[in-house]
């Protein structure tokens, strides 16, 4: 058990598990809106299948309620920090603009320790990026809050103290809440629905770390209202 945590901590910190820059050309012709996905192992959906992702389900929702939609591009790796999903995107180098941005990142600076001004000034620097892709348009971006990790099988096993990540993940949240209402954009708290997990198990993967397809349809129940209202 002991080497399981191990080596879940390292795939956090790493990303040894799951990765994806999911690429789609959209047709010229095409009617269908696009989404655009940024983030982490939180986006990608480690420990879940695709569709089980929280942007999946987003699309496979909209669509069930009469949008058209291309599947989703998803630029998100396990274990990114801010720093590393700037880097990812410059990689990508995308040239096409997006209906819909969503941008969920800070996790993994929180579980390093990276500092809190160093996360406002990549995160602003991220938000601007995101409303790039949208052509602009801050109804088209949605921001998502960090959820709260420590209250995991993986997190009350990790040694560490679960009220200190508690307070850092609100202090990081709170960053990102502030950067995100001074620019003009949407922001969904999902970190309170996240604790829930410290008492209901089904809402957490199959890894002990992650949030299960259940908790992400939970996010997606939260984020409908804005983008169907964008949109």
């Amino acid at each position: 058990m002991k080497f399981q945590f191990i080596l879940l901590s390292l795939c956090l910190l790493l990303g040894c598990e799951k990765s994806a820059t999911q690429n789609m050309t959209k047709p010229t012709n095409s009617t269908s809106l696009t989404y655009l996905a940024l983030g982490d192992s939180y986006t990608i959906g480690e420990a879940v299948t695709a569709q089980e992702s929280f942007p999946y389900q987003l699309v496979s929702q909209l669509k069930g309620q009469g949008f058209s939609f291309d599947a989703p591009k998803i630029v998100a790796k396990t274990g990114w920090t801010t720093d590393e999903l700037k880097a990812a995107i410059k990689a990508e180098n995308i040239t096409q603009t997006f209906d819909v941005v969503t941008l969920l990142i800070g996790v993994n600076n929180q579980y390093r320790g990276y500092s809190e001004t160093t996360y406002r000034k990549e995160f602003k620097e991220l938000l601007q990026t995101a409303l790039t892709f949208a052509r602009g348009n801050k109804s088209r971006v949605f921001v998502v809050s960090i959820p709260d990790w420590g209250v995991t099988p993986f997190g009350k096993n990790s040694g560490k103290d679960i009220k200190i990540i508690a307070q850092q993940i609100d202090a990081f949240n709170a960053i990102n809440k502030e950067e995100t209402l001074a620019m003009g954009v949407s922001y969904t708290d999902i970190t309170a629905g996240s604790r829930v997990a410290s008492t209901d198990t089904s809402l957490i993967a199959k890894d002990g770390l992650h949030p299960s397809g259940k908790m992400y349809g939970e996010w997606v129940s939260a984020l409908l209202p804005s983008i169907k209202k964008a949109l």
